[in-house]
Formats: structure tokens, sequence, C-alpha cells
């Protein structure tokens, strides 16, 4: 049986975040991300960025929907307005 792995690296983190391992770097000196010192690198426990990684993926989420309703409503804007007449 293939046991899961409960801690990630910075550079793990990063991939799954999908920005630099210096971004989380900086999120772990802030004290945004929990993680533990061991030797000369840091450990990161998956039950302490499940709450993280939800919110970046919300983050994203919100800044695609809002790019795609700028851009509904500059190409479509006076039909939008017409059809709220209606």
């Amino acid at each position: 049986m293939k046991k899961t792995k409960d801690i990630l690296s910075i550079k793990e983190l990063a991939d799954i975040l999908g920005i630099s391992r210096i971004a989380v770097f900086n999120k772990v000196k802030k004290g945004q991300i929990k993680a533990q010192k061991a030797g000369r690198n840091y450990i990161i426990y998956k039950k302490d960025v499940l709450d993280l990684i939800s919110d970046e993926v919300s983050d994203k989420l919100k800044k695609r929907i809002d790019s795609s309703v700028d851009m509904v409503v500059s190409e479509y804007g006076q039909a939008l307005k017409l059809l709220g007449e209606e």
C-alpha cells in the first residue's frame, strides 16, 4: 500500500500554487504559510496549506471571471443595455 506524503517542500508547494519558490519562501517568512525549519530547508504540512490552496485558486478564478466580465461588457455592452431595457 502506497503512503501519501504528508509534507511538502517549498518547491513542491510553489509548483502546486503556480508561483515561484521565492514567492513561497517570502510567504513563509511573513507567516502567511506555516512551515517548520528542517536543517537548511523548510517543511510544510499538507494539512496546513489546504486553506491556502483553496484561497489561491479562488483568487485566480475571481480574476478570470472579472476579466471575462470586462471583456463581455466592452464587446457587448450596448446589446446588454438594450436587453436590460426590455
